[in-house]
């Protein structure tokens, strides 16, 4: 399993609008083959921080997916970005 997990940081004023940019991209990962889980969503602290949350059954389903990255739009919107993916080795439920 893989976990792509960090922040985006936008204008503040800016961020409803890259949000609502995004909700395609989080349709069509949440329909990809593999997606475990995929979530980008405002911070409810940090008006500029978009937090990014991404479950995946492989490496290879992760590379599948995000071809490109984000588009043109979107990368021009980020001022920064920290954003990383962690192999999972195993886990526990909590429920």
């Amino acid at each position: 399993m893989v976990i792509v997990a960090g922040h985006i940081v936008v204008e503040p004023q800016e961020r409803e609008a890259y949000l609502m940019g995004c909700a395609e991209v989080v349709e069509q990962a949440r329909r990809a083959p593999g997606c475990l889980d995929f979530s980008i969503a405002a911070d409810l602290v940090d008006a500029g921080r978009v937090n990014v949350f991404e479950r995946w059954e492989s490496q290879a389903a992760v590379e599948a997916f995000r071809g490109e990255g984000p588009s043109d739009e979107q990368g021009a919107a980020m001022l920064g970005a920290e954003v990383a993916e962690y192999d999972v080795a195993d886990v526990r439920s909590l429920t």
